[in-house]
């Protein structure tokens, strides 16, 4: 088949949803599809255009059997509400004429949209119309939500109104997946038909991402001599509530054996730094090669998933998969019966979001109990083994992929 995909992020992004669009069409081109991306020249999670790309207006290679497309986008150094609306404006504007041409190139049989960028599905829903092609969406947040539960955008006026009526006519399509079980709910809440809505979950790096026997050589690199590290790792904005880290280590700065270390950058990591000052027991640096990830994420004794109310049904955050593949426990933050609680369930502890004393609790019940740390530790892998298998999640998609195209 000819697949057509747009995804505003792609490699070389090392975190958040550009690995999972690169590991989808690297695995549809493997099974033997031919395979186009269009997507935004690199710039997460520094929000930064990746020097390697700017400037020389649309890029064309081909890269593990993908031939790639990337777009000049408006990338805000500081992105808020309205300039998060026109980076992905822009992403859709120019993404528009390069899905057009590629599918001129080579009719396509199916569109694959990845949402975010919701605006920059209309560039899909245009060409897949165009040629005759099915429409698959593939959901990765429920962006419009949560907007409003960041504060973003205000819940009540025209414009709130405009986003919600947007995005029920975005989820209009052949076939509409999505990471979760409470997500997939989301979908039937917004009117999609049962049979059109496919689970389709993000994977852990189980090949690249072994648990360590000893101590990570971060520690020696970083001068970490303190027995334990609380670590977060990952991009430091909105939908984090990563704030909480930083109370929590202050509330926890009694305790000389542990050490939090946020790695990670975005728009938010300046602010954090400045709320940290003074503080002699957290410790920032920023994102590691992912060739090193094994020894990143295995400097942890806990790992950290902060996450602000109101966001955990409406985004399941990638970086879990990987914090369970390193056999390390996790500490989370999230309302009981929301979807990261039950997927953090008997591999870690949950505590209210936005409850600085609960989560600095939960990180000296673990920190003092290393039997129970090291067993939740085996389940966390265990699960990862389970559930978030990269080739069994890839070639069960596969499949559904040639089931809709086949039978529509």
């Amino acid at each position: 088949m000819n697949i057509l995909i747009l995804g505003l992020n792609y490699a070389p992004e090392p975190v958040g949803i550009g690995p999972y669009t690169t590991g989808m069409a690297t695995a549809l081109a493997e099974a033997g599809h031919r395979v186009t991306v269009v997507a935004g020249k690199p710039y997460y999670p520094a929000w930064k255009v990746d020097p390697a790309f700017a400037g020389g207006g649309v890029r064309r290679t081909v890269e593990d059997g993908v031939r790639v497309v990337r777009v000049p986008i408006y990338v805000p150094a500081n992105p808020n509400g309205r300039r998060r609306l026109l980076h992905h404006a822009s992403f859709a504007l120019r993404a528009q004429p390069e899905m057009l041409a590629e599918a001129k190139r080579a009719k396509p049989d199916l569109v694959i949209a990845i949402a975010p960028s919701l605006i920059g599905t209309v560039a899909a829903r245009t060409t897949a119309r165009a040629f005759g092609a099915k429409l698959w969406l593939h959901i990765q947040d429920f962006e419009v939500e949560a907007a409003f539960a960041t504060g973003l955008l205000s819940e009540q006026g025209m414009a709130a109104r405009a986003a919600r009526a947007f995005e029920r006519w975005s989820v209009a399509a052949d076939r509409i997946s999505t990471i979760s079980p409470q997500m997939c709910a989301k979908l039937r809440a917004l009117g999609v038909s049962e049979g059109k809505i496919v689970e389709f979950r993000n994977w852990a790096s189980l090949d690249r991402i072994r648990p360590l026997e000893g101590p990570s050589p971060y520690r020696a690199e970083w001068g970490i001599d303190r027995p334990h590290v609380a670590f977060y790792s990952g991009n430091i904005a909105n939908k984090q509530g990563i704030e909480i880290i930083v109370d929590a280590a202050r509330l926890l700065a009694r305790r000389r054996d542990l050490m939090f270390v946020v790695c990670g950058e975005g728009p938010n990591r300046e602010r954090l730094i400045e709320a940290a000052r003074g503080q002699d027991n957290i410790r920032f640096f920023d994102l590691q090669p992912m060739e090193r990830l094994s020894d990143l994420l295995g400097m942890a004794t806990v790992h950290l998933l902060p996450q602000i109310a109101g966001a955990a049904d409406l985004v399941l955050p990638s970086k879990l998969t990987n914090m369970l593949a390193s056999a390390r426990p996790v500490i989370a933050t999230a309302e009981a019966g929301t979807g990261l609680a039950q997927e953090v369930d008997g591999v870690g502890i949950v505590t209210r979001p936005e409850d600085a004393a609960g989560f600095a609790a939960a990180i000296e019940q673990l920190i003092d109990d290393p039997a129970r740390c090291a067993a939740l530790g085996a389940a966390a892998r265990l699960r990862a083994e389970e559930r978030w298998s990269k080739a069994r999640i890839l070639a069960r998609f596969e499949q559904q992929v040639r089931e809709a195209v086949e039978r529509g």
